[in-house]
């Protein structure tokens, strides 16, 4: 019998946890009414998923997005999520991947932004679906390859082991999300919205993207940016993630973290200094999320150890 998503259990971190960062997993299942993954605290890993056939329901946050065949969802770190069979599907066939995503793929995907974080490529026409089940097939094939002798299992689900492996597999979901996201098809339809944006909507997105890429280290706050383009913080909030993707505060994390590296590269100023002139009030904190989005702590990072 189908479930609600609000019916998934309270947590899916102790039986099925999310993979760590920097770890490439590929699966391709095929899961009956009833299946979901609930997780409250999001995952450190980007989650892709591409649908074969049956359906599925996605949920980040309070957004969602069904997913039929030929649809490609994805799902950003750092916000509660979860997914199914979608109500009253008889079955959701379907790829999915865990991985750090490329920066590069953001602006793909920002057109099919259903909210910060969740993304809805659909219409991905058929002539293409052939070939994003192959690249699928070749991530797993690949993560695979040192038990290339052992008998497949119903569901497979590899790890892609050595940085070969890792490399082959984020090239082949590339592909994917390139062919996806950039092939040519009629424009996605607009979400939702209660008022329409304005016309030189983009114009502001624009230019606060400036400011923040202008000085990253800027004492910068939702507030602050709205005001530098005359808008109020929320419709300045919402129109920011819906033209770019992903919110305001995560786009200055982003900028504040590139330019903390830039400045590991070049120049010999102290961790704590970076983090200061990067817009990092707490050195524990930039090292932190510095690890998460690099891989390595900042000294490290300077040091060439890279993942």
């Amino acid at each position: 019998m189908p479930v609600r998503a609000d019916d998934l259990p309270v947590t899916a971190a102790a039986a099925d946890p999310s993979p760590p960062l920097g770890v490439v997993v590929t699966g391709r299942y095929d899961q009956p009414p009833g299946y979901g993954v609930n997780r409250p605290q999001g995952s450190d890993s980007w989650l892709f998923t591409y649908t074969l056939g049956g359906c599925g329901l996605l949920r980040q946050g309070a957004a969602r997005a069904r997913a039929g065949a030929g649809d490609l969802v994805v799902l950003a770190p750092g916000t509660a999520h979860r997914y199914t069979v979608a109500p009253g599907a008889e079955r959701w066939r379907f790829w999915w991947t865990h991985c750090q995503a490329r920066p590069s793929w953001t602006p793909w995907l920002a057109p099919y932004a259903v909210s910060d974080g969740l993304y809805a490529v659909t219409s991905v026409p058929g002539t293409l679906h052939g070939r994003i089940d192959a690249a699928f097939g070749r991530m797993l094939a690949d993560a695979r390859a040192p038990a290339e002798d052992t008998p497949c299992a119903p569901d497979p689900v590899a790890v892609a082991h050595g940085s070969l492996a890792r490399e082959l597999a984020l090239c082949a979901l590339e592909e994917i999300v390139l062919l996806a996201a950039g092939g040519p098809r009629a424009q996605p339809p607009a979400p939702d919205r209660t008022q329409a944006p304005a016309p030189d909507a983009d114009a502001r997105v624009r230019r606060a993207e400036e400011l923040i890429a202008a000085d990253p280290g800027a004492p910068h706050t939702v507030r602050s940016l709205a005001g530098s383009v005359a808008l109020s913080p929320s419709r300045f909030a919402h129109l920011f993630t819906l033209r770019t993707g992903r919110s305001p505060m995560r786009a200055l994390r982003e900028a504040r973290l590139g330019h903390a590296a830039r400045l590991l590269e070049a120049t010999d100023l102290t961790v704590e200094r970076v983090a200061r002139a990067s817009g990092f009030t707490s050195p524990f904190h930039f090292s932190r999320v510095f690890r998460e989005r690099y891989g390595v702590p900042p000294g490290a990072y300077r040091t060439g150890e890279r993942r």
